[in-house]
């Protein structure tokens, strides 16, 4: 049953995806995004790894996409609908540097460049001291300062957003 729900949300975690990629409305590519990232919390669960589930649906799907929804709600006026698609020339060099990216990054899975070295917490260790301990240690201590720095620009990101709307009005 397993292999059957993880081809599963893959399939439709892709497509949400794709469907994000393409969609036109933000508030759709929002909601694409949501959908996408429960699909990757049940693929969390089917590894085991429930408490890293439950922080991709709290902090992602929940918080992190209510902040995204918000500042699109805010700064979408009624004269971002009627602008244009874009100009004509950029669908091609968008096109050819798409498929650039894919191609570095198919070169780079298939690589062995970014397997890593073996840490010191084995599986072993994380089992005994426990998957939420390990994770609130290693954030209030080693990764304090980027957890930190995150929150900082998510604020300042939050506050230019605002700025940006009663400018306009």
């Amino acid at each position: 049953m397993e292999p059957y729900l993880f081809y599963v949300m893959a399939a439709t975690s892709v497509v949400a995806a794709l469907y994000l990629i393409f969609e036109k409305n933000p508030i759709y590519c929002a909601l694409y995004l949501v959908f996408s990232f429960l699909n990757i919390a049940v693929l969390y669960v089917l590894l085991e790894a429930q408490f890293i589930a439950a922080v991709q649906i709290i902090v992602y799907t929940g918080a992190i996409m209510v902040l995204f929804l918000f500042v699109i709600m805010l700064l979408m006026t009624n004269n971002d609908q009627k602008q244009k698609d874009g100009l004509p020339f950029q669908r091609i060099p968008a096109m050819v540097m798409g498929f650039v990216l894919l191609i570095i990054m198919g070169l780079t899975i298939k690589s062995k460049l970014f397997q890593g070295r073996e840490g010191i917490y084995t599986s072993a260790k994380v089992e005994s001291i426990g998957h939420t301990q390990l994770v609130g240690k290693l954030l209030f201590t080693d990764y304090l300062l980027p957890f930190e720095m995150t929150s900082v620009l998510l604020f300042v990101a939050v506050i230019g957003a605002i700025i940006l709307a009663k400018r306009k009005q």
